[in-house]
């Protein structure tokens, strides 16, 4: 997690910054560009609570591959604390609900994102948490659990031995903050095939356009058991398509010739997200998103890393060794993930729900 040029080689011979989510949020930073004025900025680097993961993680982990392109983890915490808890109650303490591996390829036109099931059975590796703690290791851990135990830096070190792939730059994002940032961006347009009504989670929406605000945004990426066959995947296949619509409308929101609308959205997006400490400023972010500003979204493609229901408990799921390991092998040689990879895996029967 270190500088990098403009041309996505470091300066140290090392390799920085991308996302998808991560793209939409921080799209409005980039806007206004220099429209912001100064004093503003300085209002909005207050807002940016980072974290410091690098001493955390120590020296061995994969090897820091410089081709010019760029990973990132993106994860939604679960906290359920203050306002979110309206969404679900505590289940003993902070968990990651959404975790994306986002791989930015060479030339920052297209983009891979691997979704991770949350209840994903993996072996966890020892971790150091924030506090300086030591967290053993677990055979059969959900994939959540990572960041649960040991924060940031376990979750980063996790998916950095399940996939060998170096991760340039994390970033959280907060679901009070994201519901805000919906809120201030006036909605997201998106059409449902099917009724998805989830009481938990606030939502009910008939067949057809519509306009979510941002309640109805947060319940609609959170809702699982009101679509496909109720488990987490099928909620994946709603964050995907929810992704690719919020993005298209940041990238078209006349946020430039409206500053006030500007700044709302901005402030909105410092107070969403949760950087590593080497995106700890606007500046920071600004060039970041800018940086990623080609990519559309029909340049971005989604999978889930594939896995089939687990045999002794089919509330959890496993990774499907060969398949998987497809996909991470794609990754780290800068390649398209081969359709080969997820054919015939657990998908949750809910493609096509959002469109």
């Amino acid at each position: 997690m270190t500088e990098k040029t403009n041309s996505g080689r470091t300066d140290g011979g090392r390799r920085r910054r991308a996302p998808i989510l991560v793209t939409g949020i921080l799209a409005v930073l980039v806007l206004g560009g220099a429209g912001l004025a100064y004093a503003y900025y300085q209002k909005l680097d207050a807002n940016i609570e980072s974290v410091d993961i690098n001493a955390q993680l120590g020296p061995q982990r994969p090897v820091d591959v410089d081709d010019g392109s760029l990973d990132i983890l993106v994860l939604g915490s679960d906290s359920r604390s203050g306002d979110n808890d309206a969404y679900g109650k505590d289940e003993g303490g902070a968990r990651s609900d959404t975790a994306m591996v986002v791989h930015v390829h060479e030339g920052h036109k297209r983009a891979s994102v691997v979704s991770i099931p949350r209840d994903t059975l993996i072996e966890r590796p020892d971790c150091t948490d924030a506090h300086g703690t030591d967290v053993p290791g677990r055979r059969r851990a959900m994939f959540n659990t990572a960041y649960e135990v040991g924060g940031p830096a376990c979750a980063v070190k996790t998916v950095e031995a399940m996939s060998g792939i170096r991760m340039d730059h994390y970033v959280e994002v907060d679901f009070t903050g994201f519901k805000k940032l919906i809120d201030e961006l006036g909605g997201v347009e998106i059409t449902t095939t099917e009724r998805i009504r989830d009481d938990k989670s606030h939502l009910d929406l008939a067949p057809g356009p519509h306009t979510l605000d941002g309640e109805q945004s947060l319940g609609l990426v959170r809702t699982r058991k009101s679509v496909g066959d109720g488990s987490d995947l099928g909620r994946i296949q709603l964050q995907q398509a929810f992704m690719k619509a919020f993005v298209e409308q940041v990238k078209d929101v006349g946020v430039l010739t409206n500053p006030s609308r500007l700044l709302g959205l901005a402030d909105a997006a410092t107070k969403a997200i949760t950087p590593d400490s080497e995106l700890d400023s606007v500046q920071e972010l600004a060039g970041f998103a800018k940086g990623l500003s080609g990519i559309g979204a029909q340049n971005v493609h989604m999978v889930t890393l594939p896995v089939a229901y687990d045999r002794i408990d089919p509330n959890r799921v496993v990774p499907l060794e060969q398949q998987s390991g497809q996909v991470w092998k794609a990754l780290r040689a800068d390649l398209p993930v081969p359709a080969a990879a997820t054919k015939g895996t657990a998908t949750g029967a809910a493609e096509g729900v959002v469109r």
